[in-house]
């Protein structure tokens, strides 16, 4: 087993372990792990990685139901535009996408580096939200009424979102849940967890009717990221998660910036 191979199941752990400590974000970190330590091309990981986070996601989801944390109603009313969109992303619309899109000069735009580059985005966009999370908490006490029309749009945009990165977009769904559905951050975490679940998983399903899946790999793969979710747990109870979040966003943001510094100059 090669020394990136090792380092990628670690990752594994670590996607569990900070999912486990701050309950969102380590997703985030499933693409570039799959492709930049496992040498996964871009497509086939953003596949990978719905799964990974839509099990990672239901594991969590079902500790906060245990916990009465889940709003039901919103999770429902989020989730059918959300998971309708991601399943039409990847059934339909990313593999549409042509290996080149286009050429300037001697460098070529090709789908795999234009799914990078806009992941990296995403990245830096997630990473401004974890920076910014006091605000949102903050905001979350001046709210509007629940206003359903703008849930069904917003779930209906980042399930786009989610079928082409394959992430979960969490740092989107949490403050529409205070926003738009007035619940309170730690009920919009629990139930941004089940939303995630849903929708990742039935994305996923769109991509097992179009390409082979390494069943072996991604069950071990996302074992470890299980295990994770567990210790982060336990960690929780000695570690500020607030304080966390900040420092691992700033890691995210590096991250963001180091992808597209590498996809744009490779």
């Amino acid at each position: 087993m090669e020394l990136t191979e090792i380092l990628g199941y670690i990752g594994a752990l670590l996607i569990g372990v900070v999912l486990g400590l701050i309950g969102g974000g380590g997703s985030i970190l499933t693409v570039p792990i799959f492709v930049y330590l496992l040498y996964i091309n871009p497509v086939t990981a953003t596949a990978y990685s719905l799964f990974v986070v839509g099990i990672s996601a239901l594991v969590g989801a079902f500790q906060n139901m245990k916990r009465g944390l889940v709003d039901f109603k919103t999770a429902f009313v989020f989730s059918v535009p959300a998971f309708i969109a991601v399943y039409i992303t990847r059934k339909f619309i990313v593999p549409a996408i042509p290996d080149q899109l286009y050429a300037i000069g001697d460098f070529n735009i090709t789908k795999d580096v234009t799914i990078m580059v806009f992941f990296a985005i995403i990245m830096a966009l997630a990473a401004y939200s974890m920076l910014r999370s006091n605000s949102i908490k903050e905001e979350g006490t001046k709210c509007s009424p629940y206003s359903l029309p703008l849930i069904i749009v917003e779930g209906f945009g980042v399930g786009m979102l989610t079928g082409i990165v394959g992430a979960g977009g969490g740092f989107l769904i949490i403050p529409a849940l205070v926003l738009l559905a007035k619940l309170p951050m730690k009920k919009a975490v629990a139930t941004s967890l089940l939303i995630i679940a849903i929708k990742s998983l039935i994305g996923f399903i769109g991509d097992v009717q179009n390409m082979d899946i390494d069943w072996t790999f991604l069950l071990s793969f996302s074992s470890l990221s299980i295990v994770g979710i567990f210790i982060g747990t336990s960690m929780n109870r000695f570690i500020d998660g607030q304080k966390l979040k900040k420092g691992f966003g700033w890691f995210v943001l590096l991250m963001a910036v180091y992808i597209i510094v590498k996809e744009i100059t490779s």
